[in-house]
């Protein structure tokens, strides 16, 4: 496997990819060498959100633009979460491999992204063991074009699919079949959560779960998935993120989880696995500049509590609770880094312990 080269860029406005185009320019990285980008874009986060495919098409442009082969980035996984609620900044990371003349050398692990495509998912599937098993399949995949054989190397890995409309639920009932759900909204999580099963089973993390667990039996997580889902596509999008040894390169990954909405230490524990040694109290400025990013999942605990003591968010008929747990949880991640383009996504039913969330975390080793 190549060694890579990852940046974060900001997003000037909803349609804006001058970053990625200057970073080319500039000669960091070369367009037809991008292999995967994952970013926030300032849309609601909804269903509606349509910022996610303006985003799409201005990256994707950018790179044709700049000599990639049309056919080839059409292929390019792009993961966008919409809402950048609170302090979170619209940005883009961007992973891209590196010629092996330009490599830094190392047998020291280092970073390796792989990334497939499942099945397609049909609506009737989403929610239940289908899906699963088509994505932990895709996760397997993508691991394998990583160069990654143990499950222990695995960082993070982040998906895309498909959630229900109303035209694929239209679809469905004509086929004369049934889905888990016809609140689109709801469908989000559902898809997000069904998904993190996939790569828990995928990873070994948890056995093949039954349709009665998916949304219910919250027990049953993965530690490094990070599940997003839209209107885009009909797919799972997967790209897996870990460490090999002899792939060379500057950056390595670590991963941990928050216990809760505001647990800061499971922050810095993923920033101190992915090898950057810090003060036993680290504080931002301590990080020079060695932190890429910071990946995480947030949601609003069940039982309506954070450390035992109540909050409204998920009675609030007014802003619903996606967008009060992303900026609160914006708000703690971007106090650790000091930075408030940090990728913060919300709906993690599955995704690390009830109420809390994955965290990974890239960092420069030089």
């Amino acid at each position: 496997m190549p060694a890579i080269e990852v940046r974060k860029v900001p997003i000037h406005s909803v349609a804006d990819a001058s970053e990625l185009a200057r970073l080319i320019d500039d000669g960091v990285m070369h367009a037809d060498r991008v292999i995967a980008i994952i970013g926030k874009t300032e849309g609601n986060g909804g269903v509606n959100d349509y910022t996610r495919i303006i985003s799409d098409r201005a990256f994707r442009e950018v790179l044709v633009e700049k000599g990639a082969p049309a056919d080839q980035v059409r292929q390019i996984p792009i993961v966008w979460s919409g809402g950048t609620d609170g302090v979170i900044s619209p940005h883009a990371t961007i992973f891209a491999t590196v010629p092996d003349e330009d490599a830094v050398q190392s047998e020291e692990p280092r970073l390796t992204v792989g990334f497939a495509m499942s099945e397609p998912l049909l609506p009737e599937e989403i929610g239940r063991t289908p899906m699963v098993s088509k994505v932990a399949a895709a996760v397997k995949v993508a691991m394998d074009k990583a160069g990654i054989t143990d499950p222990a190397d695995v960082h993070y890995v982040q998906t895309k699919t498909p959630l229900l409309t109303i035209h694929t639920i239209r679809d469905a009932k004509s086929r004369g079949k049934t889905v888990w759900t016809e609140h689109t909204h709801e469908s989000m999580d559902l898809s997000n959560g069904c998904t993190a099963l996939g790569v828990a089973v995928a990873l070994g993390e948890i056995e093949m779960p039954t349709d009665a667990d998916v949304m219910h039996n919250r027990a049953l997580f993965s530690a490094v998935a990070s599940c997003s889902s839209g209107v885009e596509l009909d797919v799972a999008q997967v790209v897996v993120v870990g460490n090999a040894p002899g792939v060379g390169g500057r950056y390595r990954i670590g991963h941990s989880v928050m216990k809760d909405a505001l647990d800061q230490d499971g922050l810095w524990e993923a920033i101190k696995d992915a090898g950057l040694e810090l003060p036993e109290r680290p504080h931002h400025t301590d990080l020079g500049g060695r932190l890429v990013n910071l990946f995480l999942k947030c949601e609003a605990s069940q039982d309506g509590t954070v450390r035992g003591r109540r909050n409204a968010m998920l009675d609030d008929s007014d802003v619903h609770w996606h967008r009060q747990i992303k900026a609160a949880v914006g708000g703690v991640t971007a106090a650790v880094t000091g930075d408030p383009a940090v990728f913060v996504s919300v709906s993690a039913a599955h995704q690390g312990p009830e109420g809390g969330g994955p965290v990974a975390a890239i960092v420069d080793l030089g």
